[in-house]
């Protein structure tokens, strides 16, 4: 399998506080940020992961192979200001030419939670430059769908050129949860020609996505964070029982509490 090295772009404006995604859309990215990059050191160990964010126009996180690192950097991002597209894709390209590993294949993955302002021109010319330059872009529209979607066609569309391509635009709708949809999209699921193993959280569960979104989102954060302390603790040369090493997520026991319509989530060791 060929190695890749993906620069994950993420809405940080002040849209990302909407909670039509709950329970909101920044607090939705996170968790789908979190698939993308097991998707990607599924598909090979090698694959390097970056990050910015396109509000701050800043790089978060240099490209690395060790996960942990792009959800401590995720958790500190806090919505304000406006997005830039263009001069954040530019940013996430310029990264990807710093690759060490020169024959990793570049990609882009931008979610897109907010109005795009720069104009159709600068679009199509970004799109023809990282076309010439093998750029893979794979796109997450979603909150601001009507605004967006036939710049962002136009965009993906550029890119793909007539013979096709492997650039991917994802539209999600208000309401859906937003890591089911890419856990069946071209996205993740596209790149394995099926659905992506243990990332079914719902399914994992047994519960509905659609019935109860904030149940399922409290059951993902809290297996997130389980496995953030695991790969903490063996990157420190921590010393772990098997059961707890080797648990994998939607396979670990998990004790649920409800008091005062309060959801507490208890692992169990």
């Amino acid at each position: 399998m060929s190695q890749e090295a993906t620069i994950i772009a993420v809405d940080d404006s002040d849209y990302m506080r909407n909670g039509d995604f709950p329970p909101s859309r920044l607090q939705a990215q996170n968790d789908a940020v979190s698939l993308i990059c097991q998707s990607k050191r599924q598909r090979n160990p090698e694959n390097t992961l970056g990050l910015i964010s396109l509000a701050n126009r800043e790089v978060l996180c240099t490209l690395t192979n060790d996960s942990s690192k792009i959800y401590n950097r995720l958790h500190t991002v806090e919505p304000k200001g406006t997005i830039s597209f263009c001069t954040s894709i530019r940013i996430a390209h310029l990264a990807l030419r710093h690759r060490q590993l020169r024959h990793q294949k570049m990609r882009i993955v931008c979610f897109v939670g907010s109005p795009i302002m720069d104009d159709d021109k600068a679009m199509t010319d970004l799109a023809k430059h990282l076309k010439k330059e093998k750029v893979t872009v794979d796109i997450i529209n979603f909150g601001e769908n009507e605004a967006n979607q036939q710049k962002l066609t136009d965009f993906i569309d550029t890119l793909n050129g007539k013979a096709g391509g492997t650039s991917h635009l994802v539209s999600v709708p208000p309401g859906a949860v937003l890591h089911d949809s890419l856990v069946t999209s071209p996205i993740v699921a596209g790149e394995f020609g099926g659905t992506l193993t243990n990332t079914g959280l719902g399914l994992g569960f047994g519960l509905d996505p659609n019935e109860d979104p904030d149940l399922l989102y409290a059951l993902r954060v809290s297996m997130e964070d389980q496995r953030m302390r695991q790969e903490q603790e063996a990157n420190a040369g921590a010393t772990t029982g098997p059961n707890l090493a080797t648990a994998l997520p939607g396979t670990c026991p998990l004790t649920i509490y409800f008091v005062s319509s309060m959801l507490t989530l208890t692992w169990l060791s």
